[in-house]
């Protein structure tokens, strides 16, 4: 079989391998449409609660934390340290779908859970169509589904 070359999947490949290590400050995370709502599950084994910041600036939603050494002596000889210290973070960039005052966040077992609702006027709804039949009889009312996916992609 032939191996074929593709520089930038290459060194895309290579980027992400590097940036895979035990120190990078990254937080993995999972996002899913349940309904109504977005979900954003981000990973924060070992974070100060208290330290856990969340904020939504020109629709870019920032989450901080910060983790600290539990061990405070330095005169301690490490074998070996994987476990990175020192501040974390992630953004998200919000579509204007979604309805950023009720945007609600918990943290629980190292897990940080922010509820994204998407935006009243973004939601699937069924509009009446009303139809007048001819002069001097009585209106008939249809109704008519326009139900869509207007806010599918109301995060990106």
């Amino acid at each position: 079989m032939a191996t074929r070359f593709d520089p930038i999947r290459d060194l895309d490949r290579f980027f992400s391998e590097v940036t895979r290590t035990p120190n990078s400050t990254t937080l993995p995370m999972d996002l899913y449409r349940d309904g109504e709502v977005f979900i954003a599950r981000i990973d924060m084994p070992g974070v100060d609660p208290s330290s856990i910041d969340v904020d939504v600036e020109d629709r870019t939603l920032t989450v901080r934390a910060r983790r600290e050494s539990e061990v405070a002596d330095k005169d301690v000889k490490w074998l070996t340290r994987e476990r990175t210290n020192g501040t974390y973070a992630r953004q998200l960039t919000l579509g204007n779908r979604v309805a950023l005052d009720r945007i609600r966040a918990d943290y629980s077992d190292g897990v940080l859970s922010l509820t994204i609702p998407v935006a009243e006027e973004a939601r699937p709804r069924k509009i009446t169509v009303s139809h007048t039949s001819p002069a001097g009889s009585a209106p008939v009312v249809e109704s008519t589904s326009t139900e869509g996916s207007a806010a599918e992609d109301s995060l990106s």
